[in-house]
């Protein structure tokens, strides 16, 4: 048995402490690492017996086991793979990297001060790296490793502080059979601070993190009973006598990962346990999207439509995205390069094969087969989406409105799937009392020279309904859609489909086919409405928009809406008053009445009752649209005073 005491590359021990510090945010995922290291053994093992026949290797029963020893505070993790040789050994473990460590340094002191879970994605990963994180928790490693088909074995031995030792295994210390043990010398477990640590000999640690981090692991991890502690010759003997019933091995990991599997050959059930198990939620998936990539790179994932919306689906700070696994090892729990926020109600896995582990989220956001994943999945989901709202409809209906604000958030943010999305948006409308409608069914409907689509937007369908800017389309039997969630204000501006623009009813002059109403005998009282009303109004004229109120108040096309302003000014934003027209409606016998009493006064700005009435007809408008004046003491004041005088 030859040992022998090697140095680490230069600057090791600092690389080290940034590396233990900084790559890992959670302490746990030292066993995550180890267990996948052991997995690519095993996979590596499997293909090696199927290629070369006369390997002298048992892969009958592939496995990882993890062992404690609660007295010597010791976690060993072993597996029967390939195994290393000493070169191996020498190469993957005793240099750390082998693109150069002042290089490898620099970037984690950047990941350091970053504060990001994760470093470059061609350092994680390497088995090295991995490895490593077995000082997080162990201030002495021993890892023995033999090789299948090799005679002898290797110990690689250190603390982690400069140097290790490297010891050739012959005779009868070399192990039984082929693979690697790894044995952690445990640091004291702390339950308080940054730097805390779990007791990694306890039982419950240990199922709790691997099934957090490695339950689809492919080959069963097991966790072997701890030893007794030494008794007396009377108890030897009652403990030989109940060997027989001595449990053996208990298997922490349920290695059925569902999106692996057929969809056909998945249970109702099954979808929807885990469902839950991925969502925390305890409703029923409304539909499972189930998509499998091959080629170029491969990736698996099964994605959730939950039929409930989840209780934080708008709060600012809620995190989002699928669970991310890489080759059935858990990497993080919601991977917001994944899916963008408008469909952050969607839950499930994507499980990659060509992503390296641990990377971090910046590295995530700009990978390129995470890009590819992403386009492939809201293109799935949109699908999905649509199919339901064609074949499905109790389903689809279900879904718009648990879900319909958020996934019209894509019409603002998702300008290369916009199309799509409205394909698939549904929308009330004065075309029925109940239910939604598709935008395609509008267009369908929409009679003869009519070109655009038109909109209200506003708080809720019955304020719209009342809403003096519908009253001549209702009149005419134009169809208008009925918008009332806030994003609706946003992604209207500048849309269109099937070449139709929308256009609001509250915006701009109404164009209904009819002619433009004389504004012959009005003059007077629209240039005296301008100039009292000249702090609140940018104009005042006659309109074809109104049957049967007497005003209501118009917007430029580019203008803010009221609710715009209102939206902005409650996050914060200051923006400037928009002033809009007031449209008068020259049929109204207010508006008769009020023009002939203007055109009869000497001096119409000096008479308080037409003041009084002019600010009457502007508050009224702005009320009768859902809107509030901006003094209301001052204008109940207003009407007072014009009530006292009908009543005197």
């Amino acid at each position: 048995m030859t040992a022998e005491t090697l140095q680490f590359q230069a600057e090791t021990d600092q690389l080290l402490s940034l590396m233990i510090h900084s790559v890992y945010s959670e302490k746990d995922v030292f066993l995550r690492e180890l267990i996948s290291n052991a997995s690519d053994a095993l996979d590596k093992l499997r293909l090696e017996a199927y290629r070369d026949k006369d390997l002298e290797a048992d892969a009958s029963d592939l496995h990882i086991e993890l062992r404690t020893d609660p007295e010597a505070h010791t976690l060993t993790i072993s597996d029967n793979g390939i195994g290393m040789s000493r070169a191996d050994v020498v190469d993957l473990i005793g240099t750390l990297a082998k693109s150069g460590t002042g290089e490898l340094r620099r970037k984690l002191e950047a990941a350091k001060q970053a504060k990001e879970q994760g470093a470059s994605a061609e350092l994680i990963g390497q088995f090295g790296i991995g490895f490593y994180s077995a000082f997080m928790v162990a201030d002495r490693v021993t890892l023995v490793t033999r090789r299948a088909g090799e005679d002898t074995a290797t110990r690689w031995e250190s603390e982690g502080h400069g140097t290790y030792t490297v010891t050739d295994l012959t005779g009868d210390d070399v192990p039984a059979g082929h693979g690697t043990t790894i044995t952690l010398h445990l640091r004291a477990a702390d339950g308080d601070g940054d730097e805390s640590l779990h007791d990694y000999t306890s039982e419950h640690v240990l199922r709790s993190v691997v099934r957090r981090y490695s339950d689809f692991i492919a080959f069963p991890i097991r966790l072997a009973p701890a030893p007794v502690a030494e008794a007396d010759d009377a108890e030897a003997e009652d403990a030989e006598a109940d060997d027989a019933e001595a449990p053996g091995p208990e298997t922490l990991n349920s290695m059925q990962a569902l999106w692996a599997r057929p969809k056909e050959e998945v249970s109702d059930e099954e979808y929807a346990d885990f469902y839950r198990h991925v969502s925390h939620a305890f409703d029923e998936p409304l539909e499972t999207i189930s998509v499998r990539a091959e080629g170029t790179f491969e990736y698996q994932a099964l994605l959730f439509i939950p039929t409930m919306p989840p209780f934080d689906m708008f709060y600012r700070n809620t995190k989002s995205g699928p669970a991310l696994y890489v080759k059935r090892v858990f990497i993080m729990d919601h991977c917001e390069a994944l899916l963008p926020p408008y469909l952050r109600f969607v839950a499930g896995v994507v499980d990659a094969q060509d992503l390296s582990l641990n990377v971090s989220r910046e590295i995530l956001q700009n990978d390129r087969h995470l890009v590819m994943i992403r386009k492939r999945l809201v293109k799935r989901v949109l699908q999905t989406v649509t199919a339901l709202r064609e074949n499905e409809r109790e389903k689809y209906d279900t879904f718009w409105s648990a879900f319909g604000a958020v996934f019209k958030e894509g019409l603002l943010d998702d300008q290369d799937n916009r199309e799509t999305l409205l394909k698939a948006s549904s929308f009330e409308s004065t075309f029925s009392e109940t239910g939604t409608t598709g935008l395609a069914d509008y267009v369908a409907r929409m009679p003869e020279g009519q070109d655009v689509i038109y909109y209200a937007a506003g708080d809720s369908r019955a304020r719209l309904e009342s809403s003096p800017h519908l009253e001549a389309f209702a009149a005419k039997g134009f169809e208008v859609l009925l918008l009332t969630d806030q994003v609706d204000e946003l992604w209207t501006t500048g849309a269109e489909f099937d070449g139709k623009r929308f256009v609001s009813v509250a915006k701009g002059e109404a164009d209904l086919g009819d002619e433009a109403p004389e504004a012959e005998g009005f003059e007077q009282l629209t240039e005296w409405l301008a100039t009292t009303l000249d702090e609140d109004v940018a104009g005042v004229r006659l309109t074809s928009r109104l049957t049967t109120s007497a005003a209501c108040l118009v917007g430029g096309e580019f203008d803010l809406t009221p609710q715009l302003e209102q939206m902005y000014r409650a996050s914060g934003q200051e923006v400037p008053r928009t002033r809009r027209t007031l449209e008068l409606n020259p049929e109204n016998e207010l508006v008769k009445s009020l023009r002939d009493r203007v055109a009869a006064a000497e001096a119409p700005a000096e008479d308080e009752a037409l003041t009084d009435a002019a600010e009457i007809l502007y508050g009224t408008a702005l009320l009768a649209e859902g809107g509030s004046v901006a003094d209301p003491a001052a204008f109940a004041a207003v009407l007072a005073r014009q009530l006292g005088r009908s009543l005197g």
